[in-house]
């Protein structure tokens, strides 16, 4: 329903609204919002807000009556904004919590950049690292072995680890080094979660940046083609796996390990997989995880557009299929992905919608979300993390087709979704 301009006299709370005036003119953490208190409402009127905006569908209670003798006062007519000293104590508590908000998420928006430079950095040193394999091959594991120091370096020093979205902008000639550096932070993250030493760790790491290598080999209008392959490009596309070998077998110092899983990162629990059809513990159990996080990759990332599925959906997708994948495997990586993934748009509890930017392996349900909000710039737009709000949680997780055009471009989900892991401030 639309909403309803009204006289701030006749507020009362139970009443979902929006104040017309910029995000940083008033103290509340929200443009919109439902009144709670009387306060509020005092507060509103104090700094000489004379109308707001009702939405009746979102609100718990009825405005108040006009009053007989209506006031004259309108938007267009200037209002002397009080002094700061001037505002009551629950106004300025506000105005301190807000400003706490303030400096936590510009605090927040730091660590998101940082974490966005080290994916980029670490894209561009795998970038090096495939080129080194096509002209200096006995260089390649070196280079390969300080990047996976690298990517493990947070990860296995700290126990509480958030998972960033990383907007990323590079061409999408690049998607084998996003899909790969994506896989092996998944698999790292599962890894981890199953009491892996270091060691085996930094091999499960080496294996899933290498595990596609051999689609240097597989024509470009197969691995790009945006319909349905054909049985040949099926079989041809398959093959890819055994090129990946041929491939690491030339590259000095490549653990044996690494091989074994480029081998079998297609093979499936129940034997239904590629190349050998082998099933269950014949499967090398490093090969398992990397056969789950390639899977969920590719779900999100198919090239024809109508495949493509939102974290949310790859994960369910992936439960339906558990029979395929090592089922330890999979319910770690839905419980480190969260109930909701980074890339997911969600239905707030107060009706707003938003994009959820980060997970926490400690707060599944309670993830950060960049909230919609027209009133406030795009790059100050409000991030919310929920577990912070006892009043606001995630209703529902919403399909990019059933948005507004304009909602969309504010939150501007990611065509890849990639990741990237955090620890700490």
């Amino acid at each position: 329903m639309d909403s309803i301009k009204i006289n701030s006299n006749r507020l009362q709370p139970g009443l979902y609204i929006r104040l017309p005036v910029k995000w940083n003119d008033h103290p509340f953490l929200l443009n919109s919002f439902k009144l709670k208190t009387q306060e509020q409402i005092e507060i509103i009127k104090h700094l000489g807000i004379s109308f707001v905006y009702l939405y009746p569908d979102k609100s718990d209670n009825q405005p108040l009556p006009p009053p007989v003798a209506q006031e004259t006062t309108t938007e267009d007519e200037p209002e002397e904004k009080p002094e700061k000293h001037q505002l009551s104590d629950e106004a300025q508590k506000l105005w301190d919590e807000k400003q706490q908000r303030i400096e936590k998420l510009n605090a927040y928006r730091r660590r998101v950049t940082r974490c966005e430079k080290e994916f980029n950095r670490s894209l561009a040193h795998l970038r090096a690292i495939m080129n080194k394999i096509r002209n200096r091959p006995e260089d390649a594991a070196g280079e390969a072995t300080k990047l996976v120091d690298h990517i493990t370096s947070t990860l296995l020093n700290e126990e509480d680890v958030t998972l960033h979205l990383i907007n990323n902008k590079s061409q999408e000639t690049e998607d084998i080094y996003f899909h790969s550096l994506n896989v092996a932070v998944l698999s790292i993250i599962v890894g981890k979660a199953k009491g892996y030493d270091v060691s085996k760790i930094k091999q499960l790491a080496m294996a899933s940046l290498f595990h596609d290598i051999g689609k240097v080999k597989v024509p470009r209008t197969i691995l790009k083609k945006q319909s349905p392959l054909t049985e040949p490009e099926k079989n041809y596309l398959k093959q890819h796996t055994r090129y990946g070998v041929e491939i690491a077998e030339t590259i000095e110092g490549l653990p044996e390990e690494a091989i074994i899983i480029i081998a079998q990162h297609h093979e499936m629990m129940d034997g239904s997989g590629y190349p050998e059809g082998i099933k269950g513990d014949q499967i090398d159990e490093l090969a398992q995880i990397v056969a789950l996080t390639n899977a969920f990759d590719s779900l999100c990332h198919s090239n024809i557009t109508g495949d493509q599925k939102i974290p949310y959906a790859a994960l369910s997708y992936l439960y339906k299929q558990k029979h395929l994948y090592n089922n330890e495997n999979l319910n770690i990586l839905i419980k480190y992905m969260g109930v909701y993934p980074p890339g997911s748009l969600v239905e707030l509890s107060n009706g707003m919608t938003g994009l959820v930017i980060s997970v926490n392996s400690n707060q599944l349900l309670h993830p950060s979300v960049l909230v919609y909000d027209a009133s406030v710039p795009r790059n100050q737009a409000p991030i919310i993390d929920l577990s912070d709000r006892e009043d606001l949680t995630v209703v529902s997780v919403v399909t990019p087709g059933k948005i507004p055009e304009k909602v969309l471009e504010y939150l501007n989900p990611c065509a890849r979704v990639s990741y990237y892991i955090d620890s700490g401030d």
